[in-house]
């Protein structure tokens, strides 16, 4: 597997994006845009854009906060001062993730019209408003993600939409998840919503344990997770 990181900018902020692509295939290929959690783009969504090299196609790991700009485990006071910024203003946000989509179809490897994206928390968040930029990307998936839309007006969704999400994620009660099927409702959009019982926030991530908090680790949600990523991506590709 090759892997490496590349720059890419956003207006003045230079950001860093990491590639993983299997080099054993041949020709152009999907890719798939990897949003990170609030602690920025780490040896976890690193990781994420690994395995979806697995599946053959080019995994971008994005970077929302800039180059050299990552979270701390435990720190929810400081993740929070990087993460803010950006979800309380999604017209930046949007913009950041177009940056992004742009970086990774600019790659000679990647075929133009073929790029899903996947979030996990925070970076739920930003495939959703990616999606309700108007991205002509194909399909997004929101993992243990953030439902709550902003202030600004939803362009037409064209992107096929899948949320995976923890029924006891304290962090989106249910009232925000039928909130987000109506949204998808009236916009007509091809949704899903699969929803895991007994499962909180952070339920795939394996350092997840803080049940105070709300995110622990589940490992039979993660499973099932994971076969409906690779499902909804093979389906949209």
């Amino acid at each position: 597997m090759h892997t490496e990181t590349i720059e890419y900018n956003d207006g003045d902020t230079v950001l860093e994006g990491y590639i993983a692509y299997d080099e054993s295939l041949s020709g152009s290929r999907p890719a798939v845009l990897i949003a990170h959690d609030w602690t920025g783009r780490r040896d976890f969504a690193t990781g994420k854009a690994e395995e979806i090299a697995r599946l053959g196609y080019v995994g971008f790991a994005l970077d929302m906060y800039g180059k050299g700009v990552f979270g701390r485990d435990g720190d929810a006071e400081y993740n929070s001062s990087l993460m803010n910024p950006l979800a309380g203003d999604r017209a930046a946000l949007r913009t950041r993730m177009q940056a992004a989509l742009e970086a990774v179809r600019d790659l000679d490897l990647v075929e133009e019209s073929m790029v899903g994206a996947m979030g996990y928390c925070f970076g739920g968040m930003c495939v959703l408003e990616l999606a309700r930029s108007g991205s002509d990307v194909l399909g997004v998936i929101s993992i243990h993600g953030i439902f709550s839309p902003g202030d600004v007006p939803n362009e037409t969704i064209t992107s096929r939409v899948l949320c995976l999400h923890g029924h006891d994620d304290p962090m989106v009660p249910p009232e925000q998840v039928l909130d987000l099927e109506k949204e998808m409702n009236a916009a007509g959009v091809d949704w899903q919503v699969h929803a895991y019982g007994g499962t909180m926030h952070a339920f795939t991530n394996p350092a997840a344990n803080d049940p105070g908090f709300g995110t622990v680790y589940n490992e039979i949600a993660d499973a099932r997770a994971t076969r409906s990523i690779e499902n909804f991506f093979e389906e949209i590709f």
